[in-house]
């Protein structure tokens, strides 16, 4: 049994849908009129078939012109009265799902806005995107119709079935009949389509994450002549699509048929008996006619059962499928473990980063013997008080204390990504962080926002554990520049600001400077151009640039650079730098560095290595006493290295 089969057996759909409440409960009194209004439009149909039957028996076996013009005339004001009744229904539903639908997707944004990083990790954009649009959709298509039609269909159905046996109980018990094997059609049918519909869901999620991931790396499908191979991979989901929809059409094709044949045949029983009756002088023709059109009155009820349910069962997987996105763990203020995913650590680089057994090992992490000193030996160490750090009085600046970091994946025993990490920034200190890929760097500068949280040890701002902070006032106290640059679909100004939370020019125009984002006024609508989604209308080191005065613009008391000039030409790198600089002075800052450059920004450097913090010292001091260190900046290969 698949998964999807298994979630679908394990669930009711009432119990599903009924998580709705909350959204609907403001709308309910519109809501429940408007079914008030189409029950009764619904049971006017059923009186047509008295009136019927009194024109039949009246007026047109008594020659009765004038009666026959009246009943016809009752007849016109009962189609009238039914259709505007329904039109009423419609006008009292169609505000306030819109406005429900809207609740849920904002509802639904504001979540994932909340949601730890390592949630987004996992998580494709495709299916967070169909939660929000084609399964929202639904839910307000199962509100408008369904949720309504299945009470007001029932309450007809009841009604009827009243009138039937009031009229001629031995032809309403022949109408009855059906009842039974048609509940047993539809458990089975409810049972089957559930796991199709869900399964179809997940697979249109899948879909539209090729179609995002497509769009957006327009350029590497087109760079490379991927067109054809993306095409294909997107013709494959789209026909594992069109096969579960066709699966779910021939489910609900065959439950409709049934659901038509079978009171088909109970009507043209009922009709055979009673015009028999009729033959007999038991049963009058205007009673016989009343008692067809009754029946024929309630096909649709019954005809539309299967569709409903269907409906309904989508319904069901669509809230399934939007309360697992609300229903999982928003970050906390307080950690419990951490939330970071097995992915990539250093610029970006998922497969530079070594096997877990042998963290640090390969031959893009370091040296090997010929290194240097180790962990315990480097020039300019920190003290490694670790946990007996903990005794000692806080101090001032960014400290990191026996911090610990692995991910949640991990086996039982496996080495930790990050280890005893002690390290500490001094209040207007820059510090470098130098070392091999996928030594660490990336998850560390992660771990100071709270982007992840530490599995072990401490990390504290100025003597506070940020555990212990609201993560708004942590990030309102530190900043970050990535290496890989994201910027929004709004103007260079606001995808600035969104690093000060305020709209001042001054700022705004300082933070450009900093970052030697000067372009910016040769753009067609200056500081006011629309970048474009992902910035991709702009270069790597101008987009680059806006990153870094998005974390300057703000003037964070803690800064975190993620190798911020990577991008740059060496000239318009070293005019940042000097600017850098200015800035660095005011504030308490952790470098990622990779160049000898960006080093020479920082006024001490901490080499990470295999995970933990080999050397402190300046630049100078670990060029003189450490192998590894000076290996790094030198730039040489591991050919280089080997001889």
């Amino acid at each position: 049994m698949s998964t999807t089969e298994a979630r679908s057996e394990g669930r009711s759909a009432v119990r599903s849908l009924l998580r709705l409440w909350p959204y609907v409960r403001p709308v309910r009194a519109r809501l429940c009129t408007a079914a008030a209004v189409a029950v009764t439009a619904s049971c006017l149909g059923l009186v047509i078939p008295l009136v019927l039957k009194w024109l039949v028996d009246g007026p047109v076996a008594e020659r009765d012109a004038g009666g026959v013009w009246l009943g016809a005339l009752y007849l016109l004001l009962l189609g009238i009265a039914e259709a505007a009744l329904f039109g009423v229904r419609r006008w009292l539903v169609a505000r306030p799902l819109a406005g429900v639908e809207a609740a849920m997707r904002a509802d639904l944004f504001g979540r994932l806005q909340r949601m730890p990083v390592a949630f987004h990790d996992r998580w494709a954009s495709g299916q967070l995107l169909s939660r929000g649009t084609s399964d929202l959709m639904l839910l307000r298509m199962f509100l408008a119709f369904p949720l309504t039609f299945l009470l007001v269909n029932a309450v007809t159905i009841l009604v009827g079935a009243v009138i039937l046996l009031v009229q001629e109980w031995s032809l309403g018990l022949v109408l009855l009949l059906p009842v039974a094997p048609l509940v047993v059609l539809l458990a089975l049918f409810e049972t089957r389509y559930s796991a199709v519909a869900r399964t179809a869901q997940d697979q249109v999620g899948d879909l539209t994450t090729v179609v995002e991931e497509s769009v957006l790396g327009i350029r590497i499908v087109k760079g490379f002549g991927r067109h054809r191979s993306q095409a294909a991979a997107f013709r494959a989901l789209a026909e594992r699509l069109r096969g579960t929809e066709l699966v779910k059409a021939r489910l609900l094709g065959g439950i409709w048929a049934f659901i038509m044949i079978i009171p088909e045949l109970a009507i043209g029983a009922a009709l055979v008996l009673g015009t028999l009756q009729v033959a007999d002088g038991e049963l009058s023709a205007g009673t016989l006619v009343a008692f067809l059109s009754t029946a024929l009155a309630l096909r649709w009820p019954v005809d539309s059962i299967g569709f409903l349910v269907a409906l309904s069962q989508e319904a069901a997987t669509a809230t399934d499928r939007y309360f697992e996105v609300l229903d999982a763990p928003e970050e906390s203020d307080t950690p419990h473990g951490t939330d970071a995913p097995r992915e990539a650590d250093d610029e970006g680089e998922g497969g530079d980063r070594p096997p877990r057994g042998t963290a640090g090992s390969g031959p893009e992490s370091g040296p090997g013997p010929e290194s240097g000193p180790g962990p315990e030996s480097g020039s300019g160490r920190e003290s490694r008080g670790g946990r007996h750090g903990r005794d000692r009085h806080p101090a001032e600046g960014l400290v990191f204390d026996a911090v610990e970091f692995r991910y949640p994946d991990a086996g039982p025993g496996s080495p930790a990504v990050l280890e005893l990490i002690d390290l500490h920034v001094r209040p207007g200190e820059t510090m470098a962080l130098v070392g091999a890929t996928g030594s660490g760097k990336t998850t560390l500068t992660a771990l100071v926002p709270r982007l992840y949280d530490v599995t072990g040890g401490r990390i504290t701002l100025d003597g506070r554990d940020i555990a212990a902070m609201p993560r708004t006032e942590l990030r309102g106290l530190v900043s970050m520049a990535f290496e890989e640059p994201t910027l929004f679909s709004a103007s260079v100004g606001e995808n600035v600001l969104m690093g000060a939370g305020t709209t001042g020019t001054g700022e705004l125009r300082h933070a450009l400077h900093v970052a030697q984002a000067g372009f910016v006024d040769a753009l067609p609508q200056g500081v006011h151009t629309q970048v474009g989604e992902q910035g991709l209308s702009l270069s790597g080191g101008q987009r680059q640039r806006l990153a870094l005065a998005r974390a300057v613009v703000g003037k964070p008391r803690f800064l975190v650079l993620d190798d911020p000039l990577s991008a740059l030409d060496v000239h318009t790198e070293a005019l940042v730098e000097a600017a850098l600089r200015r800035v660095l002075r005011d504030t308490t800052a952790l470098v990622v560095a990779h160049r000898p450059s960006t080093v020479m920004l920082a006024d001490r450097v901490a080499l990470l290595s295999r995970g933990r913090i080999a050397a402190v010292g300046t630049h100078r001091e670990l060029l003189r006493d450490h192998a590894e260190y000076a290996w790094l900046m030198s730039g040489g290969n591991t050919e280089e290295r080997a001889r």
